[in-house]
């Protein structure tokens, strides 16, 4: 076979893999009040990963009262922890949509017993785990970032005491009704969640660093410059997966 013959089955190979547009996950991970909704937002909409946040589709599956909602429910009103099979049934009912080509967990797995469930999950399911984004934030931020923040009840409407404060101390800009600081953000909740997250993921973020899959990503600036930094480690993820991409094409050749 020519070069060219060679180089044109490549090129062709290629192309229909990536418009086969191949099965892939991504983790974002980060304590709370780490900016993972807001970069995980622009993640989603850059790069077409659906969001799959497990808390909030066990919370859906509760409310739409379905068979597994109900089951997990009953558990929850008995003051116990979900157990991992019914969070990834959750998972894996979710991952048979189709515009779950590319998914991007958020705030999962939590423990390290998780993580090895996911991988042979992720396999059964003809998935690949191709990256990691830690946003990592220094402890005093995150306290600085939770414990300001402020709420308005009715609206949703959310301020800030230092980045985003109400025109008038504690009252909406709108009605002028009193704000709340919710209790999740109050210094010693968000202390205890804090210490819980780290002690948590350091073997999570180990077991992913130990694989190469971990980007760490310092989050100390503003919005944009931390974006600039988030965007970066999602290039070099997707230009490590095109690779081997590549690589396994080529390979077959």
């Amino acid at each position: 076979m020519c070069i060219r013959d060679r180089y044109q089955r490549r090129v062709h190979g290629i192309h229909y893999f990536m418009k086969a547009d191949p099965e892939i996950c991504i983790l974002i991970i980060g304590a709370p009040a780490s900016g993972k909704g807001t970069h995980g937002g622009r993640i989603k909409d850059k790069y077409g990963f659906y969001h799959l946040a497990s808390g909030d589709l066990l919370r859906e599956e509760v409310k739409n009262k379905t068979p597994i909602g109900v089951k997990a429910k009953d558990i929850m009103n008995a003051g116990k922890l979900v157990p991992d099979e019914i969070i990834f049934e959750i998972i894996g009912k979710t991952l048979e949509k189709p515009e779950c080509k590319r998914v991007m967990f958020d705030g999962f797995p939590r423990t390290l017993d998780q993580a090895h469930k996911l991988a042979e999950f992720l396999v059964a399911k003809n998935k690949k785990l191709v990256g990691v984004i830690y946003l990592k934030v220094e402890d005093e931020e995150l306290l600085l970032r939770s414990c300001g923040r402020r709420f308005h009840p009715a609206s949703g409407r959310t301020y800030h005491v230092k980045f985003n404060p109400p025109k008038v101390e504690g009252k909406d800009d709108i009605t002028g009704e009193p704000l709340i600081q919710r209790d999740d953000d109050k210094e010693e909740t968000m202390k205890t969640r804090i210490a819980l997250f780290h002690k948590n993921n350091e073997p999570i973020l180990k077991l992913y660093g130990d694989q190469n899959l971990l980007h760490t990503v310092e989050i100390p600036g503003k919005l944009e410059d931390n974006w600039k930094k988030v965007d970066a480690a999602m290039q070099e993820v997707m230009k490590t997966c095109t690779k081997q991409l590549i690589l396994q094409i080529t390979s077959k050749q």
